[in-house]
């Protein structure tokens, strides 16, 4: 999985810049490789495979004895740390809802460590991905949301989504970027001039 390239994130800039002339949102975009690296979980699951499988083959076939199944539970934890250290592998145990939750909540600092919430006018607008657990999300602050509301967002997040999940997460950028300056400019036109929050894409390595 590879972030944008500088070209790519200067792409990225000029969109927000374009979007910031219609209208007086500011627009922030963070982009992050993956929002938990997960480590507990593949040692969590070696060490139930352990517990559970040597005690399962015990049960059925009578073998090993209780030596024998103590080794066995270390060699089986031992073959599953090493195997659930792929990060492929160790991806299809992470469940969807617990990957959408941490994006979610580092969604949420990201809004706060971009200082989104101290514009002029509570204008400021996050778009967030996150391509590891290919969540995206928008979040508004008060003096936007009720122009931006819930469904106008949730058709933004699924257009974007189905781009990051297609491997186009610069094209789904630029499209979201523009869209919410094209909807915002109906609602909230630009009546100053002033760039409150940089325009740079936000990249989490």
């Amino acid at each position: 999985m590879t972030l944008l390239n500088e070209y790519e994130q200067r792409q990225v800039a000029e969109a927000i810049a374009r979007a910031e002339q219609r209208t007086d949102a500011e627009l922030v975009t963070v982009l992050a490789r993956h929002a938990d690296d997960y480590a507990y979980l593949p040692l969590l699951w070696a060490v139930l495979l352990a517990l559970a499988l040597p005690g399962l083959v015990q049960v059925l076939l009578g073998w090993p004895g209780l030596r024998g199944l103590l080794v066995a539970q270390v060699l089986t934890f031992i073959v599953f740390s090493l195997l659930l250290r792929n990060p492929r592998l160790a991806g299809w145990l992470v469940p969807r809802v617990l990957r959408h939750r941490r994006a979610a909540d580092l969604a949420r600092r990201q809004f706060r460590e971009q200082n989104l919430q101290r514009t002029e006018g509570a204008t400021g607008v996050l778009i967030f991905v996150s391509e590891a657990e290919r969540y995206v999300t928008i979040l508004a602050d008060e003096g936007i949301a009720q122009h931006l509301d819930e469904r106008a967002r949730a058709e933004l997040v699924a257009r974007f989504t189905a781009q990051v999940c297609a491997g186009r997460t610069l094209q789904g950028f630029v499209e979201c970027i523009d869209a919410c300056g094209e909807l915002l400019s109906q609602h909230l036109p630009p009546t100053r001039r002033r760039n409150q929050l940089p325009n740079q894409l936000v990249i989490l390595d």
